[in-house]
């Protein structure tokens, strides 16, 4: 039987309460920070689309954090990542990467990539210290108005 305690992750085939809340949540943060043009995150129905595979963190049985990865024909962007305060720093975060790269591995795609806000720093730090880079707009961000993409990061990971 697995550990009360432990980060459990499971996949989210439909828009559950659970996964509206969480979604609603993430987005409420956002929009507290930054204008509609520069938040880019994919919309309830566009998560549960067949190029994209979304995930429920629970912990304690309580589902406390998500996300999810669009699979394009050349790399894989992480989507609507998200982690509840009351459950930052027990390695939610760190579970839900793993399981995205576990994805990205299984899908042949060899490179993850994601748009963050300048304003989330703990989300940044998360990225560095899990092996991602900085790097320039990608796919479609590097084709947007630069208003769209003033306050936006680029990261990227091999996947191996």
């Amino acid at each position: 039987m697995a550990d009360s305690n432990e980060v459990q992750i499971e996949p989210a085939l439909t828009a559950t309460d659970e996964v509206r809340s969480l979604v609603g949540e993430l987005e409420a943060v956002l929009s507290a920070e930054y204008s509609p043009e520069q938040r880019h995150g994919l919309t309830l129905d566009a998560i549960f689309q067949p190029d994209v595979r979304f995930f429920l963190a629970r912990l304690r049985g309580a589902a406390v954090g998500c996300g999810g990865v669009f699979l394009f024909p050349d790399f894989a962007e992480v989507k609507r990542m998200y982690v509840r305060h009351t459950a930052r720093g027990q390695g939610v975060a760190d579970a839900i990467l793993a399981r995205i790269e576990a994805e990205v591995r299984h899908a042949g795609l060899t490179v993850l990539r994601l748009e963050t806000g300048d304003r989330q720093i703990a989300a940044m730090r998360l990225y560095v210290r899990t092996g991602f880079r900085e790097c320039p707009a990608f796919g479609a961000y590097a084709k947007m108005a630069p208003q769209s993409i003033a306050s936006s990061v680029f990261f990227e990971k091999r996947i191996i």
